[in-house]
C-alpha cells in the first residue's frame, strides 16, 4: 500500500520577500558558503549546522549516503573525518566521485557539492584526532565501521578496556592506522534558496 502525502507543502518566502541573485554576498562559490554557513551557525535552533549528507558510489555504481560532519571548509574544499575501514570509505577508494549536501532547514536553504575526494596527511588527520574529547579518541578506536558485532557487549568491552588504558592525566591515545581524513575537491557548488510556494 502507498501512502499519499502530496498534500503536505510549507510556505517559503513570500512574493515580496524573494531571494534575487543581488542578494548574494558573492558570486565566488566559497565566499557565498561562508556567509551561509556562519548565518547558520548563528541559529540556534540548528544544532549541527556543519552536519553534511555525503553520498558515495561503488564501483558496481550503486550509490548511498549518509551524515557526517564538516570540520573544515576553504576555496580548496570540505574536510571530513571517519573510519578508512568503513563502507563509504571503501567506496570512496573504488569511486572519488561523492556528492554532498548541507540543509539548514529554518533558513529554507540548502548547498549541494559535487566533487572528488583526497585522503587528507597523516599529520592533518592525527592533528585533529588528538583534538578532539579523549572519550571520542576512544571510541574511534573501538568502533570498526561497517563491521557486524556479535553485541553491543562486545562494543562496550572494547570500550572499557581502552578507557583503563588511556582515561588518564598525559596518556595520549595513538591515532589508529584506519581513522582519518578526507577533502571533498569541488567540481560545482550549488546553493538553493526556498522562495514563494507554487499553488500545486
Amino acid at each position: 500500500m502507498s501512502i499519499d502525502i502530496g498534500g503536505m507543502r510549507i510556505r517559503y518566502k513570500d512574493k515580496d520577500d524573494t531571494f534575487l541573485e543581488t542578494h548574494l554576498v558573492s558570486k565566488e562559490p566559497f565566499g557565498q558558503f561562508k556567509a551561509w554557513f556562519e548565518e547558520a551557525c548563528s541559529k540556534k535552533e540548528i544544532l549541527e549546522p556543519n552536519a553534511m549528507c555525503l553520498a558515495t558510489v561503488s564501483k558496481e555504481g550503486y550509490p548511498s549516503a549518509r551524515f557526517v560532519l564538516c570540520k573544515g571548509y576553504g576555496k580548496d574544499g570540505y574536510k571530513f573525518f571517519t573510519n578508512y575501514e568503513s563502507r563509504k570509505a571503501k567506496e570512496m577508494a573504488e569511486n572519488q566521485n561523492v556528492a554532498a549536501t548541507f540543509y539548514w532547514e529554518i533558513l529554507n536553504r540548502s548547498v549541494r557539492i559535487e566533487g572528488y575526494v583526497e585522503k587528507l596527511s597523516d599529520e592533518e588527520s592525527t592533528t585533529y584526532f588528538h583534538s578532539r574529547p579523549v572519550p571520542s579518541q576512544i571510541a574511534a578506536c573501538a568502533s570498526y565501521q561497517s563491521t557486524p558485532i556479535e553485541s553491543r557487549d562486545i562494543l562496550c568491552d572494547r570500550e572499557g578496556k581502552l578507557e583503563a588504558e588511556y582515561m588518564i592525566p598525559h596518556k595520549e591515545v595513538p591515532r589508529p592506522s584506519y581513522w582519518g581524513g578526507y577533502i571533498i575537491r569541488p567540481r560545482a557548488v550549488e546553493f538553493w534558496q526556498g522562495q514563494k510556494r507554487s499553488p500545486a
